[in-house]
């Protein structure tokens, strides 16, 4: 299941260079040029990182970084050509989770992106990392599913899309976007497809498919009822 990724940088020549990197590791990229353009990007696509750039026209990084923290707790990596404290200390105060300064590696970046995803995910030094949300248990190492103790047989598209909708816990997620992550932008079917695979879902996890939503004429949000 592909990852995808926001990458705001205006040099362009960096940013195809960046970009070029993390489509060889099968991210999904959204490019952007400045912060303007970023923030019109993450207002209408949901992405699974940030890769942001400080110095850049129209709207500097620090204050992409503030507006995306009142939103979303996404992870971001903030990019810059200043190696000071001062600045590794003003992304950290305002909610960057890794700090990288230029010149950079791409390949070290996909790695470092890899990595955070994997903490973010809750993956790194779990043992067969299992998420558990009430009765249902997601077993990510056996790719096994279990309510109340109880094996529930998936399909494999089944358990790819329960793992993303997990993966944005809390987040409406539109059908297209779901098609386009979970099947594939190739894919040639229609957005009943996530309709159908969704039904399916629910009735297999009886009581605890509540927890996929239908959010009307947005799409589905995967929470935990308190």
């Amino acid at each position: 299941m592909k990852r995808s990724i926001l990458l705001v940088e205006d040099d362009i020549l960096m940013r195809e260079f960046i970009t070029d990197y993390f489509k060889k590791e099968q991210w999904d990229v959204h490019e952007a040029e400045n912060g303007r353009i970023a923030m019109e990007i993450f207002e209408r696509t949901s992405v699974d990182l940030v890769v942001l750039d400080i110095m850049m026209p129209e709207m500097d990084g620090w204050s992409v970084c503030r507006r995306i923290r009142e939103k979303s707790d996404v992870p971001v990596i903030m990019i810059t050509a200043r190696a000071e404290d001062e600045d590794q200390v003003m992304g950290f105060e305002l909610g960057a989770d890794e700090y990288v300064t230029k010149p950079l590696s791409p390949r070290v970046l996909v790695a470092r992106a890899t990595a955070l995803m994997k903490r973010t995910e809750g993956t790194v030094g779990r043992e067969g990392g299992t998420l558990r949300f009430g009765r249902l248990s997601v077993n990510r190492m056996a790719h096994a599913v279990s309510v109340s103790g109880q094996p529930v047989n998936l399909s494999p598209k089944e358990y790819d899309l329960l793992l993303f909708l997990i993966r944005h816990k809390g987040k409406v997620l539109s059908r297209e976007y779901i098609l386009d992550a979970v099947w594939g932008y190739e894919y040639e079917g229609d957005l009943r497809t996530v309709d159908t695979h969704i039904k399916k879902l629910r009735a297999k996890l009886g009581d605890e498919g509540r927890m996929i939503g239908t959010v009307i004429r947005s799409g589905y949000k995967f929470d935990v009822e308190p």
